[in-house]
């Protein structure tokens, strides 16, 4: 993809930075969904998907990992987003290796000034 500045990805989603737009927002992109965040957003957001966790599927549900039963609450208090276990793991890896990169990116770039 040009004009984008990818920070991680995984099977689920992107993470990037448009490089036309020199804003502190992340691009996070997973499903059809798309969310611009800052690192504290971002943060919240992975708290909330350990929130999710905790959440199990009906008894008797056969779709199993597979069902969209979980409630993801997001950064935004008007949106909140149906999943499955599986894709709550992935989204999980998605915002901490996106913050990962940031934080490793920002300790490289500060060390470099030096």
């Amino acid at each position: 993809m040009d004009g984008i500045t990818k920070i991680y990805d995984n099977s689920i989603g992107v993470s990037f930075y448009w490089e036309e737009n020199k804003s502190n927002l992340v691009q996070l992109i997973f499903r059809d969904v798309g969310f611009h965040l800052t690192e504290p957003e971002i943060e919240l957001f992975l708290d909330k998907v350990t929130d999710s966790k905790l959440q199990r599927n009906c008894g008797t549900c056969e779709r199993g990992k597979d069902c969209r039963s979980i409630l993801l609450q997001t950064p935004s208090n008007k949106v909140s987003m149906a999943v499955s276990a599986i894709e709550l793991w992935q989204i999980d890896d998605l915002l901490k290796g996106t913050l990962f990169q940031l934080r490793m990116n920002n300790y490289l770039n500060d060390i470099c000034k030096n």
